[in-house]
């Protein structure tokens, strides 16, 4: 395989322990994967935060793949970091900054000295503040490092027969929000019990983005004609989440759509 395959082996067996920051994503999970592999169950650790702002489905879903993988693991409650409930633009690198730290606490306190994250090359061209917060605090991302993208990261963890090989990209639940617009639980749990049910019905790369009672649904470009299909149990079922309006983005799913 090419994209350092060798070098990243060899970055990996030099840690000799290392902690993962471990959010049940393709990247995450290879990491971890290959840590484990290479380095044996005593000498690795996945930390899990728990952030009111994440999908519940995230968590049960690294918490099963961390026994798959059987890795020690250990989920990390926290609280919202202070400004984060109006949905600031700068929220990546407050949310990053005070997760990572907690996590390097909790690392520290099982006795694990280095701190690993998933990032891969593509988070590093694009416009990622949380990656600033991460370079602040000494977190190491040996995908960045190396070079490998998420397009290597995806073909070796097909190759390592990992379940989230094609699993999508996904983000904390504030991406759903504008900036600046102060949010409450209550419509965080609306999206989330929406992007479900969209789930459930069979699409894949969703986004349900909030606009007040409006909901703006985008599902990946090939299954657009079968939204409008559905259109009418669609509303109907994103109607019961506490939404007045549905609308379909005919642009299909687009990472980062709130940002502008």
């Amino acid at each position: 395989m090419e994209y350092g395959h060798g070098a990243l082996i060899e970055q990996v067996a030099a840690l000799g322990t290392a902690a993962v920051a471990f959010s049940g994503g393709a990247d995450s999970t290879l990491m971890l994967a290959l840590l484990r592999k290479h380095l044996g169950r005593e000498q690795v650790i996945a930390f899990t935060a728990v952030t009111p702002y994440m999908m519940r489905q995230e968590i049960g879903d690294a918490v099963a793949l961390a026994d798959k993988l059987d890795v020690r693991h250990e989920l990390v409650e926290m609280t919202m970091p202070e400004g984060m409930d109006v949905n600031p633009t700068d929220r990546c690198y407050r949310c990053k900054r005070a997760m990572y730290r907690q996590l390097m606490q909790s690392a520290a306190e099982y006795g694990f000295s280095t701190l690993i994250d998933g990032s891969n090359r593509d988070d590093a061209d694009e416009q990622r503040p949380g990656l600033r917060a991460l370079r602040e605090l000494g977190i190491r991302s040996p995908f960045i490092e190396l070079g490998i993208d998420k397009a290597a990261v995806r073909q070796l963890a097909r190759e390592m027969d990992l379940p989230t090989w094609y699993k999508p990209t996904n983000a904390c639940l504030l991406t759903r929000i504008g900036f600046n617009v102060r949010f409450t639980m209550d419509q965080l749990q609306r999206i989330e019990e929406a992007e479900r049910f969209l789930l459930d019905l069979g699409y894949t790369w969703v986004r349900v983005r909030c606009h007040g009672e409006l909901a703006r649904i985008e599902v990946a470009p090939v299954q657009r004609e079968r939204l409008l299909t559905d259109a009418g149990r669609v509303i109907e079922g994103i109607q019961r989440f506490g939404f007045r309006y549905v609308t379909m983005d005919l642009a299909g799913y687009q990472a980062g759509s709130m940002n502008d």
